[in-house]
């Protein structure tokens, strides 16, 4: 019984401090992206690139983090099996089944701006696409954080 408490408290600890990377990485790679395509600016494979691939990667991996978090823990899918759909409060509705959901909402978002940029060949037309999808899945993103956990 210690050693799932154990890989427990490890995981969410894991989908905390990446959601800080996650997060820094997200807002570095809309900005990036929206000053790329006010200055008009190439899009380059190197910082561009990287920067908009890398964290892609990296909400990728804590979206898998925190779906074997919501499996494993007991305020994730446990919730709704013990108390249903009608028995969450607002706090346990929000990591049950909020946050969950609009995050992965988010990711897709996210991953149709990364798709969409490939196609085009224009360095405006990549930033844009970026910019607006990471874009919306950041402020998707900050919307469903359990802001009351974060600062506890």
């Amino acid at each position: 019984m210690q050693e799932s408490s154990l890989l427990l408290e490890w995981i969410q600890v894991l989908h905390s401090y990446l959601a800080y990377i996650v997060l820094i990485l997200l807002f570095l790679a809309v900005a990036n992206a929206i000053t790329g395509l006010v200055s008009n600016r190439m899009f380059t494979m190197g910082k561009d690139l990287r920067l908009s691939l890398f964290t892609l990667i990296l909400c990728h991996i804590q979206l898998l983090v925190g779906l074997i978090l919501w499996f494993i823990s007991a305020s994730g899918f446990s919730a709704i099996k013990t108390l249903g759909m009608g028995g969450l409060n607002s706090a346990a509705r929000l990591l049950a089944v909020e946050h969950p959901f609009v995050n992965i909402l988010a990711l897709a978002l996210i991953t149709i701006g990364w798709s969409r940029h490939k196609r085009f060949l224009e360095g405006k037309k990549k930033f844009k696409s970026i910019a607006l999808f990471y874009g919306l899945g950041l402020v998707l993103i900050l919307s469903r954080i359990p802001w009351t956990q974060w600062f506890n």
